[in-house]
């Protein structure tokens, strides 16, 4: 089969194996996973604002964010 052809035009034993991840890649992902569950962690801990706007905080990147346009004070 050619280059460019798509996967399921490939037989299932030309498929290429996926290659394992270097350990460096797995120490990042698992850093990242880390993260990713601290900022969770984090923003549940945040009193919920009684008649706010609703969604996500507005100024959790340091500006103020609103329908994606951030303005900085």
């Amino acid at each position: 089969m050619g280059e460019n052809a798509p996967d399921s035009a490939v037989p299932q034993d030309e498929r290429a194996a996926p290659r394992a991840l270097t350990p460096a890649a797995e120490r990042a992902l698992k850093e990242a996973d880390a993260r990713r569950k601290a900022y969770l962690e984090k923003e549940g801990a945040v009193p919920r604002e009684l008649g706010g706007r609703g969604g996500k905080e507005p100024a959790r990147y340091g500006d103020w964010e609103v329908k994606g346009i951030a303005s900085d004070f």
